[in-house]
């Protein structure tokens, strides 16, 4: 049996957010990074960086400032992202861009490919705790606005890039060829774990978010078709990296 939690969106929770009783904040701007390679190519290329334990993850802050942009990860799965999130909002932020992977599941999009999501398909058990959800087709969404600037950002430094519907799952090992066929059906091109619960947090705490996916590899056909060690991948990697933090450095 499961709790009818729409019933109860209105109610604040008996545990507020972690942050809120410090109140020490963080600047208006945060970059979290899914993975954690990307994670550590970000940090690399920052200078005079303070670092924090955030949780099982990584907060990265300028020293001496609290005005920048903050970066943090790794993370995987929507519940744990949504915590993430959760703190970030509690200390101030209020514009966030998710840097992640997907996998392919239609053969429109290929590995190497970047995409942004302009709806998700909720999957995942996170989003009902924050909105009431269409029984047929429960979707969430990212900030429009957020989004098209994002998506102009990246043409503007000559990215190539699509934005579509992405699926997101809890259940990394049980993508099976008939619940890929199913989303598919419905609209989805990609399938990832946290962007759905992320999308919903936001709306439901009234700050903007947008994403930005690139395709690590493919579960469109029955075969899994890895991508990782693709150089195509890689190097689309290191580009969403460097554009992602030109744009939040941006809208500071």
């Amino acid at each position: 049996m499961t709790y009818p939690t729409w019933l109860d969106l209105d109610n604040e929770s008996i545990v507020p957010p972690h942050g809120t009783r410090k109140g020490n904040k963080i600047g208006s701007v945060a970059v979290m990074v899914s993975c954690k390679p990307d994670f550590k190519f970000i940090k690399s290329n920052i200078v005079n960086l303070q670092v924090s334990p955030f949780f099982t993850s990584t907060l990265i802050t300028r020293q001496g400032s609290n005005q920048g942009v903050c970066i943090a990860g790794p993370f995987i799965g929507a519940p744990y992202a949504a915590i993430l999130l959760e703190s970030l909002i509690a200390k101030g932020v209020d514009k966030i861009i998710v840097l992640g992977w997907c996998g392919a599941v239609t053969d429109k999009l290929n590995v190497g490919d970047i995409i942004l999501p302009d709806k998700a398909i909720v999957d995942e058990g996170t989003s009902i705790n924050y909105l009431k959800l269409d029984n047929h087709i429960p979707v969430s969404a990212p900030d429009i606005n957020l989004t098209n600037q994002l998506s102009d950002h990246l043409k503007a430094c000559g990215n190539d890039l699509k934005k579509t519907t992405i699926w997101t799952t809890d259940a990394i090992y049980r993508e099976t060829p008939q619940k890929v066929a199913y989303f598919r059906n419905l609209g989805a091109h990609a399938v990832e774990m946290e962007c759905s619960a992320l999308f919903s947090v936001a709306r439901y705490r009234n700050v903007s978010i947008a994403g930005v996916l690139v395709v690590s590899d493919s579960v469109a056909s029955k075969d899994w078709d890895p991508g990782f060690r693709n150089e195509k991948f890689k190097q689309a990697r290191r580009t969403a990296c460097e554009h992602v933090m030109t744009f939040a450095k941006k809208i500071v």
